[in-house]
């Protein structure tokens, strides 16, 4: 009867959710038990600037060799006014691919003239855009759901965050950081979507602009594989707010992945999440020294496994690794001693 009573309890919070949670309808895994995501970052985009054509060059480049199931952009997507033309060409460029999408802000977007709430609603009126309606919320945290390939239960979630911008002051660092608004409203979805599952809590991914401090603390872990290239320190909130902590304790999270810092593009496991960079998309309107592209990620349906790498404007495919075997070190002592001659 309590398990009953659970998973009720569950389903109600599941509906509730609705008004900021996407359909699951439009998302599956496919019949080999695979979903493909690509994901773009920072394309720092300008209607007027020809440098700019490099950014939607890659959305065509890499969505054309990756053919994905759903395309997520983690913000700072436009750099220059006109916003709503700048907004505009980059989803009319998604668009032409079919493919479902959601675009995500940075901490740059709303600067161009127009605010969030604005953009946001330029971006829904893209067809093949999943991002639910955002209500009296500004730009609203939403669940995307992928469906197992034989049935139409959640297999698998993607929590998507908005990260917001700035603090009000600066005494309290650079970036702004996750709301503890936004770590009750993960920590109650994981529950539900765990409780619904029958306790056992579906394999999900989040992504969002700004990284977490943990990032930071990851990446000078002398003991972690890190595995890409990373050129500049992160550049993280100040304060820590306990995202991290609350998607380790929730259990659904493998892997978190954002954008912002332009030179960074490794992933590395951190207390058995995988936490990862996009690759820079953009043109040169703002600095980058890696070669434009994006990352491409494959979940596999039933598993807490998925494939990850970078994939380039000019077609080179980097940094193949798996979650989580390629971060975990072997034991030296158990390798195989090799035979005299």
């Amino acid at each position: 009867m309590l398990k009953r009573i659970m998973q009720l309890t569950a389903a109600a919070l599941l509906t509730l959710a609705a008004g900021t949670d996407a359909t699951a309808q439009t998302l599956k895994f496919d019949a080999r038990g695979e979903f493909k995501i690509v994901q773009f970052t920072d394309l720092h985009y300008q209607s007027r600037n020809p440098r700019s054509a490099t950014a939607l060059e890659c959305i065509d480049a890499v969505v054309g060799a990756e053919r994905p199931d759903l395309v997520v952009f983690t913000g700072d997507n436009i750099y220059a006014r006109p916003a709503d033309t700048a907004m505009t060409h980059i989803v009319d460029r998604i668009e032409r691919h079919g493919v479902p999408y959601v675009i995500l802000f940075g901490n740059h977007d709303h600067e161009q003239g127009m605010t969030r709430a604005q953009l946001y609603d330029i971006i829904r009126h893209g067809r093949h855009c999943l991002q639910p309606d955002r209500g009296s919320v500004e730009s609203p945290d939403y669940v995307l759901e992928i469906a197992g390939s034989k049935s139409s239960a959640p297999a698998a979630l993607l929590y998507c965050l908005d990260s917001h911008s700035y603090p009000a002051t600066k005494r309290l660092g650079t970036y702004a950081w996750l709301t503890l608004d936004q770590v009750q409203w993960y920590r109650e979805r994981s529950r539900a979507y765990t409780a619904a599952n029958g306790g056992r809590p579906l394999p999900a991914l989040s992504f969002f602009h700004i990284p977490l401090p943990e990032f930071a603390q990851a990446a000078t872990t002398e003991a972690n594989v890190l595995i890409g290239t990373r050129m500049e320190k992160s550049c993280p909130p100040l304060l820590n707010s306990g995202m991290f902590c609350a998607m380790r304790e929730g259990g659904d999270v493998m892997g978190i992945f954002c954008g912002h810092d332009h030179d960074n593009d490794y992933t590395t496991l951190y207390h058995d999440i995988l936490l990862g960079y996009g690759r820079f998309s953009g043109g040169n309107t703002e600095y980058n020294h890696l070669p434009v592209g994006a990352r491409v990620i494959v979940l596999h349906e039933g598993q807490r496994r998925f494939d990850t790498w970078i994939r380039t404007l000019k077609g080179d495919r980097q940094n193949v690794t798996v979650y989580p075997d390629s971060y975990v070190k072997d034991d030296w002592r158990k390798r195989p001693v090799k035979e005299k001659r």
